[in-house]
Order: C-alpha cells, then sequence, then structure tokens
C-alpha cells in the first residue's frame, strides 16, 4: 500500500491511496480511526464490514466510520485499486449533520452522478490540472455526499460469490468500453446470460443498474477530460466518451454536477463562483483554518507487510 498525504486543514485529511494487492494476497482486518468518504477512481475490491460484503468500482465511495472494522479484497481484480480519501474532522462531521442519515453507516455507495464529476475534478486539482485547491474541493465533496446521505440505504440478501464476480467483471467491461455504443443486450451477451438475468445480478450486488454505470462512467471521463484539457470542444468530449448527441450529454451533466459542462470546466480553471453555494458552507468552518500542504511522500502503515 501507497500512501500520499496531499493536504489537510482543520476540517479534513486528504489521502491518495494505492493499493497492488491481488487474488493471491491474503485479506486483512482493519479499523477506520476517523470518519471517511474515500473516492474509488480506478480498479475495484470488495469491503467486508458491519456484516456486509461490498464491492466498488469506479465511481464508487467507500464510507468509514470510526471504530468499525473492515476488510478488503481484491479476489476479482489483479491491478489493484487507487482511491482518493477525504478524513474528516469530528467538528466538520458536525457542522455537515452529524453524520446522520443511514449512508454515512452503510459502508459504501454505488457510483452517484453528484459524486462522480466532483471525484474527478477532486483528482485533477490533486494532480495539479485545475486551479481550485484540493482541499477546497474535498469540502464540496463532502459536502455533497452530507446532502446525499440522509436517505435511507435499502438492505438484501447477500449474493452469491459467483455472482459478486461476474457483476464486478461486467462493471470492468463496461468502463473499458464506456465510449461505444452499448446496450442492455451486448453486454449480457458478454457474461453469457439473459438481458432479464443480467440486470437483477448486476444490480442485486452493485446496486444501479448496467445503464446507470455506463452514463456514470461516461459523466467520469467526461469531468475529467474537461478538467484536464481547457482547449478541446465540449462537443469533441460528449463523443468521444460515448455521447451520441450533444443536448442528452449537457442535459446529464448539468444534472449529475448542478451546472453546465462550460461552467464545470471555469469552476476547473479556478472560478469558485460557479460552485459558491455550495461551498460556502464547509468553508466557513474549513478555508477559514490555514491549509497545510505537505509534500507527497510514500509511506506504508503499520501492519501492512509488502505484498
Amino acid at each position: 500500500m501507497i500512501v500520499d498525504a496531499l493536504a489537510g486543514n482543520r476540517a479534513l485529511r486528504i489521502v491518495d491511496y494505492r493499493c497492488t494487492h491481488g487474488p493471491r494476497d491474503r485479506p486483512f482486518t482493519e479499523a477506520h480511526l476517523d470518519t471517511s468518504i474515500s473516492y474509488v477512481r480506478a480498479g475495484s475490491f470488495g469491503c467486508r464490514t458491519r456484516g456486509r460484503q461490498h464491492e466498488l468500482v469506479a465511481g464508487s465511495v467507500l464510507i468509514g466510520h470510526p471504530g468499525d472494522e473492515f476488510t478488503c479484497t481484491h479476489e476479482h481484480h489483479a491491478g489493484g485499486d487507487q482511491c482518493l480519501a477525504f478524513h474528516l474532522a469530528p467538528a466538520f462531521v458536525d457542522e455537515l449533520g452529524g453524520g446522520r442519515g443511514e449512508a454515512w453507516r452503510s459502508g459504501s455507495l454505488p457510483p452517484l452522478p453528484e459524486l462522480v464529476v466532483l471525484g474527478e475534478l477532486a483528482q485533477a486539482a490533486a494532480e495539479g490540472r485545475s486551479d481550485l485547491g484540493v482541499d477546497e474541493v474535498g469540502l464540496l465533496f463532502a459536502a455533497r455526499f452530507a446532502a446525499l446521505a440522509g436517505g435511507s440505504i435499502a438492505g438484501a440478501d447477500a449474493p452469491h460469490p459467483r455472482d459478486r464476480r461476474r457483476a464486478v467483471e461486467a462493471a470492468l467491461w463496461i468502463e473499458a468500453h464506456a465510449a461505444e455504443p452499448l446496450n442492455l443486450e451486448r453486454i449480457a451477451a458478454e457474461q453469457a446470460t439473459s438481458p432479464f438475468h443480467f440486470l437483477r445480478l448486476f444490480n442485486r450486488v452493485l446496486g444501479i443498474t448496467p445503464h446507470q454505470h455506463l452514463l456514470r462512467a461516461r459523466l467520469r471521463h467526461a469531468a475529467r477530460r474537461l478538467a484536464e484539457a481547457p482547449e478541446q470542444p465540449i462537443t469533441d468530449i460528449a463523443y468521444d466518451v460515448g455521447f451520441a448527441d450533444l443536448s442528452n450529454f449537457t442535459r446529464s451533466f448539468r444534472r449529475a454536477a448542478g451546472v453546465s459542462p462550460r461552467a464545470f470546466r471555469q469552476a476547473a480553471r479556478g472560478n469558485r463562483k460557479i460552485f459558491q453555494e455550495d461551498f460556502d458552507a464547509p468553508l466557513q468552518h474549513g478555508l477559514a483554518c490555514s491549509t497545510t500542504r505537505q509534500r507527497p511522500h510514500h509511506v506504508r502503515p503499520p501492519g501492512i507487510e509488502s505484498p
């Protein structure tokens, strides 16, 4: 495990985690030390916590609650995973609503359009591809998560390990082919199953439908391109990531981000007024404090041996 501490203030710490474990590595139990929300930006992994097994793919969010034990597994993906984690201070959690709502204790969330676009913006900021500070976007991501966290999370019987593996493999395949014209029938054919059976299996394991995962993968890719390629026409980005219609892309992106693709690009270039309403509450707490930037470094947490 490689851990890079990126930035921090009194409200939150932002850490980049890169895990290289695969199916042959033995899983081990850990415990969350604080409240955290981690955006999965690449790869996939499983996580067992509070008696439930979760499967996380790119765009998912791992949710940590202080004291909760968890065990991560990598039985379906040999390439490891990468997460951008936001560790929240207790006072900031209180400001966001005190962690109320089932989502704060649910263990994970599937890729949600309202979060994936901000996750990609945070990653762009972390890599210096945006004029926003990664701590600023981290506060915005946390505030957006808190706004979504009040709803209930439906429980379900644990899927069979075989079904979990097939769903994760399908999600990775969709991610890799998101720019292509895909439909349920073609995706199900890749899994050698009927569309109806595949739809039920995928939704049961990951909590979203294949089409929702496809749309959110395209939105993630578009958000990344908008942040890192300021000169590329928005129309080209829409078509390149898989949207067949510019108006559909603009409508879907605005519904996810709350702003148009053009405004999102302006925000990535440092126009903080674009997300002013979202920024106001968390900024009062977090950015009123001086932000300390730490030089990235590689550390291995105690008790974790090299794979």
